[in-house]
């Protein structure tokens, strides 16, 4: 339990949006170890046209484990702080049109309650424009650091050892813009990672054959060199969308992944029967390439799960 508030206008300084809040939770169990409890934070939010700024933080206590919720890291501060400057030039630049830019800088601090830092990541971005058609290109600078405590593993036969590691990763990333019968996006990660190489090459693509179809493909192939390993990563799904009714929806979702040579597909159906309830149905089945006993080559059951929500509003 604790206490939460927040103030929020649209008035700031005329016509200018701003959020301020601040919260605090303390919690208890019979099954806790020994030590801080207790969770606090505030956050102070400018978003707006120009100018979009944000200032965030947390402490987190280290025996700080609620029954409900996600605890990203106990016994830390957490510190995040955001400024983007958003223009949108009244000319063309050279032969581009663009609607908006959008220069990113975002920094991300985690520190130890006893002190010392445990990871930081700085991301900015030089380039961020929107064009008119509402195609957008962008390239980013993401220095980061991070400091293992305990080997950690990236892939199979693949782990880092425990120290401090800085390195520096790039984007590059363009994108056709969705209001299209067909739009894509491609990204290219590339640059240090830990005490080597990594680059990561992502694509997805969307088809809307018809108003209520949407076709989507994903993929991602990932290289990465390290001096403890070699490795490659894969992993491509799709994912079909039909609107039946403004108020009924079913999505399915394929994906495989080399790391765990499985199949997964996800399949649900969301339906709103009246504006105070909506219904969800959820069908989960995976399936591996390879029997982890056997090791034999083929597709086999590993499991399947049938979920259902119902909720509803009740108002007086």
């Amino acid at each position: 339990m604790g206490p939460d508030f927040t103030y929020q206008t649209s008035h700031f300084r005329g016509d200018k949006n701003l959020l301020v809040g601040a919260w605090g939770l303390a919690m208890g169990r019979s099954d806790l170890h020994a030590g801080d409890r207790t969770s606090a934070g505030f956050k102070i939010d400018y978003p707006n046209d120009l100018w979009d700024i944000s200032l965030k933080y947390r402490r987190i206590g280290d025996a700080f484990d609620p029954s409900l919720g996600f605890v990203p890291r106990p016994g830390v501060h957490l510190a995040n702080l955001s400024y983007t400057w958003q223009p949108r030039p009244k000319h063309p630049i050279g032969p581009l049109h663009i609607r908006q830019c959008f220069w990113e800088n975002e920094l991300s601090y985690v520190a130890g309650l006893a002190g010392g830092w445990q990871s930081y990541e700085y991301f900015m971005a030089p380039v961020n424009c929107r064009l008119e058609s509402g195609d957008r290109f962008e390239f980013n600078i993401v220095p980061t650091g991070e400091r293992l405590t305990e080997p950690f593993q990236v892939a199979d036969g693949v782990a880092i050892p425990t120290g401090s590691y800085d390195f520096r990763r790039f984007r590059l990333e363009g994108g056709l813009a969705a209001k299209r019968k067909f739009s894509a996006q491609a990204t290219w990660w590339f640059g240090g990672f830990y005490d080597g190489w990594l680059d990561q090459y992502e694509l997805t693509a969307s088809w809307k054959p018809a108003p209520l179809l949407i076709l989507e493909l994903t993929g991602e192939h990932a290289v990465g060199r390290m001096p403890e390993g070699h490795f490659v990563q894969d992993a491509v799904g799709t994912r079909i969308r039909l609107n039946v009714s403004p108020d009924a929806q079913l999505t399915s979702l394929v994906q495989y992944d080399n790391e765990s040579e499985s199949f997964g597909t996800n399949t649900r159906l969301s339906w709103s029967f009246s504006p105070l309830g909506d219904l969800f149905v959820v069908y989960n089945h995976n399936m591996r390439t390879r029997d982890p006993l056997t090791l034999r080559r083929g597709l086999t059951f590993e499991s399947n799960q049938l979920s259902l929500k119902l909720q509803y509003a009740f108002r007086y």
